[in-house]
C-alpha cells in the first residue's frame, strides 16, 4: 500500500515507521520548506511493546521521504491524518480537494461531532481510529516514545466498509491488534475528557510528565475526571457503554491514585509515555482543557477543579 502521513508529528512518525517496517511505501507531507529543516532521517528511541512477552527498545536513524506538494491526481492509497484536534479543520480544508482515490484515516482526539469534524472530506472515504502510541521530540531532535500492541478503530454506525477493512488490515499486518469500538464517537469523547482531567493537573505542575509518581496530584486529576462525567452524560453519552473508560474516575481515589503513581513511576512504557509530555509550551493540552471547560460552561455543568486550573491554560489577553 502506498501511504502518505500528513505532517511529521509524533503519531505520524511512529506509525509511519511501523507501516514502513511492514513493507508499505511511506512518505510524509510537510509544509513547504520543512523538508530541508527536518533533514533526511528521523532519530528514533522507541519502546516497541508489540511483543507479547516483553518490549524491545528501538534506537535507529530512519531515512524518510518528504513531499511539500500534493496534487489531486496522486496515487496514494491511504492518507493518515493525525494532527492536534484544534488543527483538524485546517487540515481537512487542505485535503478536501486533494483526496484523490485515497482513503483518509482520521487518527486522533475529537470533541466535536465526527461528521462535522470531517469538514468537506468525503465521508465515504474516511476511516476513523485512535492511536495507542505516544512520545515527544526532545531538544536534541530525537523522538522518544512508545508503541503499544493495539490500535483503536471504530465506525459511526454500521459495519466497516471495504475501505475501512483495508485500513484495518494494513495495521494488522504491521503487528498491531485491532480494538474495535462500536460507539467510537462516545469513546473519543470519554478519552478527550480524560485527557482534560490529566492535563489540567499536569499543567498546574508545568507539564504532564510531572504527574508521574505523584500520588496527591494524580488524586486531583482523578477527581477532576469524576467531575467531568456529568458533562459527558449531558452530551448524550451512555456511560454504561464505556464502563472501562470511566472506571478510573469512578473507583475510589484512595486505591487508584497510589496505584497510578506506582505504575507511572515503575512500569517503563507508562513512565516513558508520561515523561515524553514534558514540553511546558505544548499547545494541544491547553486547547483540550479550554474546549472541555467551554463545553461545560455552555451546558451549565459545574467542573470546579477544571475551573480552578484555568489560569494554567487560559489564553493570554
Amino acid at each position: 500500500m502506498k501511504i502518505l502521513m500528513f505532517g511529521r508529528g509524533v503519531i505520524a512518525t511512529i506509525y509511519g515507521w511501523t507501516l514502513h517496517q511492514a513493507g508499505h511505501d511511506v512518505e510524509f507531507y510537510v509544509r513547504p520548506g520543512r523538508a530541508a529543516a527536518y533533514g533526511d532521517a528521523v532519530d528514533l528511541d522507541l519502546l516497541d511493546v508489540r511483543r507479547r512477552v516483553w518490549w524491545r527498545r528501538v534506537v535507529e536513524k530512519w531515512p524518510v521521504r518528504y513531499r511539500e506538494a500534493l496534487e489531486p491526481d496522486h496515487d496514494f492509497d491511504l492518507i493518515v491524518l493525525s494532527v492536534p484536534h484544534h488543527r483538524l479543520a485546517e487540515a481537512t480544508v487542505f485535503l478536501a480537494t486533494r483526496v484523490g482515490q485515497a482513503t483518509v484515516l482520521v487518527l486522533g482526539n475529537l470533541w466535536t461531532e465526527p461528521r462535522a469534524a470531517a469538514g468537506a472530506l468525503p465521508l465515504d472515504r474516511i476511516a476513523w481510529g485512535f492511536p495507542l502510541a505516544g512520545g515527544g521530540f526532545g531538544a536534541d531532535g530525537v523522538l522518544r516514545g512508545m508503541l503499544l500492541p493495539s490500535i483503536v478503530f471504530g465506525t459511526l454506525g454500521g459495519p466497516p466498509t471495504d475501505r475501512e477493512r483495508a485500513v484495518r488490515q494494513a495495521f494488522r499486518g504491521a503487528g498491531l491488534r485491532i480494538k474495535e469500538q462500536p460507539d467510537l464517537r462516545g469513546w473519543l469523547w470519554v478519552h478527550f475528557a480524560s485527557d482534560a482531567a490529566l492535563f489540567s493537573q499536569g499543567l498546574r505542575l508545568g507539564s504532564l510528565s510531572e504527574l508521574a509518581g505523584a500520588t496527591g496530584d494524580l488524586r486531583e486529576a482523578l477527581l477532576a475526571g469524576r467531575e467531568l462525567l456529568p458533562l459527558l452524560a449531558a452530551r448524550g453519552i451512555d456511560l454504561r457503554r464505556h464502563r472501562a473508560g470511566v472506571l478510573l474516575f469512578r473507583a475510589p481515589t484512595w486505591l487508584m491514585a497510589p496505584a497510578l503513581a506506582w505504575l507511572t513511576a515503575h512500569v517503563k512504557p507508562l513512565r516513558v509515555s508520561m515523561e515524553a509530555h514534558s514540553d511546558p509550551d505544548a499547545e494541544e493540552p491547553r486547547e483540550i482543557c479550554r474546549d472541555t471547560l467551554a463545553e461545560a460552561r455552555r451546558l451549565g455543568i459545574p467542573v470546579p477543579r477544571l475551573e480552578a486550573a484555568e489560569p494554567n491554560f487560559a489564553r493570554a489577553p
